[in-house]
């Protein structure tokens, strides 16, 4: 990664987007996720332990090692979310974590495609 600029693309979205490397040191923040987390600062550089339980950092390190994905949705202050967490990759090997964050509306329709 070659700093911000290999970001440009995640800055506009109306998600947050949380990279870390294969250490779970936070690499970037999109401006969403940077406003989400404002209480606690500047969280670059910052490792993904230092503000998760035992039982999440578990998740986290199975995610990297096992290059596997974990989705699930909370609800903070009425604002249902999607949360979305998937390895990504530098040279066809794990380099790290990739969150998405989706605000989602109070209904949400389901489809069913066959």
């Amino acid at each position: 990664m070659n700093g911000l600029k290999d970001y440009v693309w995640a800055e506009g979205l109306s998600c947050a987007v949380t990279v870390c490397d294969l250490d779970a040191n936070i690499l970037y923040q999109n401006a969403k996720a940077r406003k989400t987390f404002s209480s606690y600062g500047d969280l670059t550089g910052k490792n993904l332990r230092d503000c998760h339980t035992q039982r999440s950092w578990e998740i986290i390190t199975g995610m990297i090692r096992n290059g596997t994905s974990n989705s699930y949705t909370i609800e903070k202050k009425g604002v249902k979310k999607l949360i979305h967490q998937t390895p990504w990759y530098s040279g066809g090997k794990i380099a790290g974590l990739v969150e998405l964050s989706i605000e989602l509306p109070s209904e949400l329709p389901h489809y069913v495609r066959g």
